[in-house]
């Protein structure tokens, strides 16, 4: 065990044995009893407003209807649905829009208007079609460089920088875009309105293809109602919309706040991370629509477990005990069960409470082969959270491959993937979970995303108390370099790790696309919870600023 403060490391005796319990010092709960407050009757939705919601959404749709035969107003209409967080009222007209500019006769080879191009490319590829980036060789010059002149349009370049983000590997004409709009666009800053500069900064921060949907909807509805060319009924139904789902999610994470407290496993288990409502925010960012309550429900509850499960492996247990917990989790075994100490029997106790709830209702659903696949990855889970544990109690700095197969595993996203095909209803056939759970490309890329954002940012406060050395340390031992040049390498793998997802969501795709976008999401959710630092563990500050900002502000209409 690595040595640990005495003041935050309680100890304990197994046989003659003093075992040293290393503690993090996590800070508590953010929320306490927040969400606990509101009565049931104050999320209840509105009639009158959902009512007005239905009338705006008759007039979207002949907006829709009217726009078709108006190609570049479509595809704007498109945009500023998707980035106001309404168009998953329309995916049945939004896919037969974009199926039209696939093959519309007006938008062809001679259109070329920057802005336009990178536009349609955006929205066509994030949707799997896979359009040629050639569409930009017409802006190069004759010495293969972007033409100066396009740094004078500045929504041209915004649009092309974004499109650049669509990229796959090989695909050079993509990244030279890329450096040529992120170089011009930082230098472009100082010489905007305050306005503009925050648009483009909120752009080089992270391209609008790597955000979290929910959370770019709160954003984009403040700066559209800033738009002189804004549409007040699109802006009203954002707003109602938002507010009413708002509603949904509240109801969510209070029933997820009531089952919390009264198993009291915090109390119970207190040196571990309590983060209920940041797990639940993970759902949020896996699938926001009112459809896929129960997967969120379900990431809220089992996701909040196996960081119980993390931090026993990586704090709490003795490597006598962690073995103990492994064939008991392996086996669902209640002969190991009754060797295990106490506060791993309340843990198990919770897990298996858990699984029988949810083993009973997808029973009634008929779905025991669904459930048989999320116990599998349970255990898949506490299998690599033993074998890194192993790895810290021997002193093993094992090779970035042989990390990334184990933590891609231990990065708990497999299991989201799993938990997020539960709540998708029938889409998610028995192929799909064969699909899934052996770990495809697009699943190892967006756990690698995920292990890899949180190594970087957690780094140092892991090492300091005492952890399995993560991808930066194996890195740096790999390869013989220093901390912060580990750090750059493996951001760099992050950047190509983006353009594998890139590809594997681009037509033809083993499973129906809608099943590839919880899995992205994942990534989206890394690449937010893990900008600065490792938000999910340290939610006090940005972390619980985002989360108040669509659970609680509300928007007056």
């Amino acid at each position: 065990m690595a040595e640990v403060n005495s003041s935050t490391a309680p100890s304990s005796k197994t046989g003659d044995r003093e075992i040293i319990r290393r503690s993090a010092d996590y800070h508590p709960s953010v929320w306490g009893d927040h969400f606990l407050a509101s009565s049931p009757e104050d999320l209840v939705p509105n009639v009158g407003v959902q009512q007005r919601i239905e009338e705006l959404k008759k007039e979207v749709n002949r907006k829709l209807n009217l726009a078709s035969n108006e190609p570049m107003e479509e595809i704007n209409l498109i945009d500023t649905l998707q980035r106001l967080g309404i168009a998953y009222h329309f995916e049945k007209e939004i896919g037969e829009a974009l199926q039209r500019m696939i093959y519309d006769a007006q938008i062809d080879a001679n259109d070329d208007n920057l802005y336009d191009i990178a536009l349609r490319f955006r929205l066509l590829r994030q949707q799997g079609y896979n359009v040629s980036a050639d569409v930009f060789s017409k802006f190069k010059d004759k010495t293969g460089r972007f033409k100066a002149n396009l740094t004078s349009d500045l929504q041209g370049m915004l649009s092309l920088y974004e499109a650049s983000h669509l990229s796959v590997r090989g695909e050079d004409i993509l990244d030279e875009a890329l450096v040529f709009t992120s170089t011009h666009l930082k230098t472009m800053m100082n010489h905007l309105t305050s306005s503009l500069a925050a648009q483009v900064g909120h752009a080089l921060e992270l391209p609008l293809h790597k955000r979290v949907h929910r959370i770019e909807t709160k954003h984009y509805i403040s700066v559209y109602q800033e738009e002189k060319t804004r549409m007040e009924i699109l802006l009203e139904f954002a707003k109602l919309d938002f507010n009413q789902l708002q509603l949904v999610h509240r109801r969510e994470i209070r029933d997820l706040s009531k089952w919390w407290k009264d198993i009291d496993i915090t109390t119970k288990l207190p040196f571990a991370r309590d983060r209920l409502v940041e797990c639940y925010f993970w759902g949020i960012g896996v699938y926001f629509e009112p459809q896929y309550a129960l997967g969120r429900i379900l990431i809220g509850k089992i996701i909040s477990i196996a960081t119980i499960i993390d931090d026993i492996y990586d704090l709490y247990g003795s490597p006598e005990e962690l073995q103990l917990f492994n064939e008991a989790i392996q086996g669902w075994d209640h002969g190991v069960i009754d060797q295990l100490p106490e506060y791993m029997k309340v843990c198990f106790h919770e897990i298996e409470n858990l699984f029988n709830e949810i083993e009973a209702e997808m029973n009634k659903e008929e779905n025991f082969l669904q459930f048989c696949y999320l116990k599998q990855e349970l255990k898949n889970l506490v299998r690599a959270y033993f074998d890194e544990a192993q790895w810290f109690n021997n002193g093993y700095v094992p090779k970035l491959e042989e990390y990334l197969q184990i933590s891609m595993v231990s990065s708990v996203l497999s299991l989201f993937n799993v938990i997020a095909y539960i709540g998708m209803g029938k889409i998610a056939t028995k192929e799909a979970f064969d699909w899934v759970t052996s770990l495809p490309k697009l699943s190892r890329s967006s756990c690698i995303i995920g292990r890899l954002m949180d190594d970087i940012k957690s780094n140092k406060f892991e090492q300091k108390r005492g952890h399995v050395s993560s991808s930066v340390q194996c890195y740096m031992k790999e390869y013989d370099v220093a901390e912060e040049e580990a750090c750059e390498k493996l951001q760099k793998m992050v950047a190509m790790t983006w353009k594998d997802i890139n590809k594997e969501c681009l037509a033809p795709t083993p499973v129906p696309f809608p099943l590839l976008i919880p899995i992205v999401n994942l990534a989206r959710m890394s690449e937010l919870m893990y900008m600065y630092e490792d938000g999910f563990t340290n939610s006090s500050g940005r972390t619980k600023e985002i989360i108040a900002s669509f659970l609680i502000d509300r928007y007056a209409v």
